[in-house]
């Protein structure tokens, strides 16, 4: 499907029970100690079906590598098999970063998962690495990062191109073509869907955001880890927003931690366990989720003090009511069009009881 046969619709979402946008999940597949990465996509599969029953909007998983806790390397592959276990919700990434692959590839992923779930695939392009320096070079084979992301809008250009199968006459692509795709339409006796993934930009700083206002895109701001630049970058986006075949008018969503937990005291268990993953990471030393027990009992320096009191003033946590108020305040002050929920925990059971809390306080749908 071409760039202007996309509809606004298959990007907006409608705000459901109390809430005062759509609301969705982003899944980082997250794995705690003495768990397994089979337990975290049991979890993942768990949770798609609550979010499709409960009303959210979209479920996107995210592209990270050589982190022993996240256990999303491989967005298209766990996409596949969630998309094999819900029937309604939207599902993407959150995203694939586009600097790590061919874009040939990407379009292929995309296109065969289009054909999978039609009509509910999201592909959203980050240009971060999703991972360390090293890893990163080991992905592309090249120690030339700053490359990859200096060419990120040629390389967005050649994806979408792949994805329209629209090279032009004379270009060195024109034969090649990604399939599934509108190739197939165009062969003798082919028919092919009438749906085409949107693509999102994704970004945390005022790059994406500035590209995706000037093309006319959706545009995913990661609020969850870098809260100080998203008004900033909203601002950025809808100043820069062309309307397009894609887009009337602006549409951005951003990524929010949130833990909801049935007592005040559990979700600060919760939370600071997940902070210490964090510390961790930050510090070179990434490993699994910790357990509330282990984090309780960790001995904090000054300055992993100051770094958790940091990161946690950016987690909205607590009783369902606070998560809920907090969630409200988040999108009063941003002005943003959807609320993409982030649940970071040692325990699977914890993750989507979260969710589950949250859904209620909202009001969402139950399954009949």
């Amino acid at each position: 499907m071409a760039a202007d046969e996309i509809r606004g619709d298959e990007i907006r979402g409608a705000a459901q029970g109390g809430a005062p946008v759509p609301l969705s999940v982003l899944d980082l597949v997250t794995v705690g100690a003495g768990r397994t990465a089979s337990d975290a996509l049991r979890t993942s599969v768990d949770l798609a079906r609550l979010a499709e029953a409960r009303g959210f909007h979209r479920y996107w998983v995210a592209e990270h590598h050589s982190m022993p806790g996240v256990a999303s390397s491989s967005p298209a592959v766990i996409l596949a098999h969630l998309a094999a276990h819900t029937d309604r919700i939207r599902l993407g990434s959150g995203g694939v970063m586009l600097p790590n692959h061919a874009p040939l590839v990407i379009a292929e992923q995309f296109g065969t998962l289009e054909a999978m779930a039609p009509g509910r695939v999201d592909l959203g392009l980050g240009r971060a690495p999703g991972t360390d320096g090293a890893t990163a070079a080991a992905l592309r084979r090249t120690d030339r990062l700053n490359e990859g992301a200096d060419d990120f809008p040629e390389q967005l250009a050649e994806l979408i191109r792949f994805l329209d199968d629209d090279f032009p006459d004379g270009h060195r692509y024109r034969r090649i073509h990604a399939v599934p795709g509108p190739v197939q339409a165009t062969s003798p006796g082919g028919v092919q869907s009438p749906h085409r993934p949107p693509v999102w930009l994704l970004g945390s700083s005022g790059f994406s955001a500035r590209l995706a206002g000037v093309l006319g895109l959706p545009f995913a701001f990661a609020h969850h880890f870098s809260a100080q630049n998203t008004v900033p970058a909203l601002d950025l986006y809808r100043e820069s927003f062309q309307p397009s075949a894609v887009l009337d008018r602006p549409y951005a969503l951003i990524g929010v931690s949130a833990l909801a937990a049935d007592e005040e005291k559990e979700a600060r268990r919760q939370v600071l366990a997940a902070a210490l993953s964090m510390v961790r990471l930050r510090t070179g030393r990434p490993g699994l989720v910790p357990s509330p027990e282990e984090a309780a009992a960790y001995e904090f320096s000054p300055m992993e003090r100051d770094f958790v009191d940091s990161w946690n003033a950016n987690v909205i946590h607590g009783t369902p009511d606070e998560v809920r108020s907090g969630l409200d305040d988040l999108a009063k002050r941003t002005g943003a069009d959807e609320l993409m929920i982030t649940a970071n925990a040692h325990g699977g059971d914890v993750r989507v009881r979260s969710y589950e809390l949250i859904a209620d306080a909202y009001g969402l749908p139950t399954p009949a």
